[in-house]
């Protein structure tokens, strides 16, 4: 793929992702991370969208703990920065070209982004059948896993392949459907589970994540919700987003014993004891949150001694297209949302989303003011 690079010349992009040649003498800013603690709003060439793609107007992108962890360590995960990176996969905006083969698409329509798109034939194993989130090699959107790197989102314009393009449902705007995206880890997350139709649920751990998992169950028909977080704020973010009980665990308020199904979305390793002893005899635990890739000390004795399930969530597969119908059903995403910033004050909002004691959620960023030039 070439482009324009802010000299004039012509150059060879090499941070990913799909596009071909850019539009002359045309630019766009983007939220680019160059390493720890080096986040800019780069000047880029503008790309033009090649055979089965499509150009993004993108409007409102949300920020998660992977941007967070590339801005703040230089790697997410196992993920390590090598080149800069485009932040951003929860993204949305509006289209401004099609590209040639590109059909049952218009310029101007609303659209959010499916991030994940398989590397290689696509074949998995009968086990597996289906479950494209769990592909050994997956290109996501503001992922440093691969070299070159796949830019994310968070960018005035983006290119996307035609296949992830997901239209957004009449009444659905387009900062609800920056957040189809985590909604649908949420929803894979409570599909783990194969009924909680009057269910008693517990949630551990109310960042965004988690009190989505909260809206989800409640979607999804459960019981008695119970959330338990350390911080005031996130439990009265996921009492709006559907809990019936919070709990504080910095007020010394502890878990319930009864819950039929935990979902754990703190990812710390000290919380497995607490939430399996939370879970009731024969419950299930969905491990939502993220643990360390390192050894860590757990107690994990009533794993067996209750017969508990134990059962790992990861991403989603086409969930997004369940959380685009959640939300044109009248799920409401936007107690979720503490805060919105424009794009060149990126680097805010990250300190913001960062901090734990800013009393934030889900934090947003204002990308493009939603024209689409002809």
């Amino acid at each position: 793929m070439k482009t324009i690079d802010e000299a004039g010349a012509a150059g060879t992009l090499t941070a990913g992702g799909p596009g071909s040649v850019a539009a002359e003498g045309r630019r766009m800013r983007a939220v680019v991370v160059h390493g720890a603690g080096d986040v800019r709003i780069d000047v880029r060439a503008r790309p033009l969208p090649g055979a089965g793609e499509v150009l993004l107007a993108v409007e409102w992108g949300g920020i998660c703990g992977s941007d967070i962890a590339y801005w703040k360590n230089g790697a997410s995960g196992t993920a390590k920065l090598v080149h800069p990176l485009v932040l951003g996969h929860e993204f949305a905006g509006r289209i401004a070209a099609l590209g040639d083969q590109v059909t049952g698409l218009d310029v101007g329509q609303a659209v959010t982004v499916h991030p994940a798109r398989p590397v290689g034939d696509g074949v998995l194993p009968g086990r597996l059948a289906g479950r494209t989130n769990l592909y050994p090699r997956v290109r996501y959107f503001g992922s440093a896993a691969f070299d070159p790197h796949t830019d994310g989102g968070f960018s005035e314009y983006r290119v996307v392949h035609a296949t992830q393009i997901r239209p957004l449902p009449d009444g659905v705007t387009t900062e609800q459907g920056a957040l189809a995206e985590p909604l649908a880890v949420a929803l894979h997350a409570v599909g783990r589970v194969p009924e909680l139709r009057g269910r008693t649920v517990l949630v551990n751990g109310c960042g965004p994540i988690g009190s989505l998992v909260a809206a989800a169950a409640r979607h999804r028909g459960a019981g008695r919700i119970v959330a338990a977080d350390l911080a005031s704020s996130s439990l009265a973010v996921a009492r709006a987003m559907g809990a019936d009980e919070t709990r504080d665990l910095s007020a010394g308020e502890g878990l319930p014993e009864d819950a039929d199904v935990t979902f754990e979305a703190s990812g710390a390793p000290a919380a497995l004891g607490p939430a399996l002893r939370a879970t009731a005899r024969g419950g299930t635990l969905v491990q939502v949150g993220n643990l360390p890739g390192t050894p860590v000390p757990a107690a994990l004795g009533d794993l067996v001694t209750r017969e508990i399930t134990w059962i790992g969530s990861y991403r989603f597969v086409e969930e997004i297209d369940d959380a685009l119908s959640a939300l044109r059903d009248g799920l409401d995403v936007t107690p979720l949302i503490t805060h919105r910033f424009p794009l060149e004050r990126a680097e805010e909002a990250l300190a913001v989303a960062a901090d734990p004691t800013s009393g934030s959620s889900k934090v947003m960023l204002r990308l493009a003011d939603g024209a689409v030039e002809a």
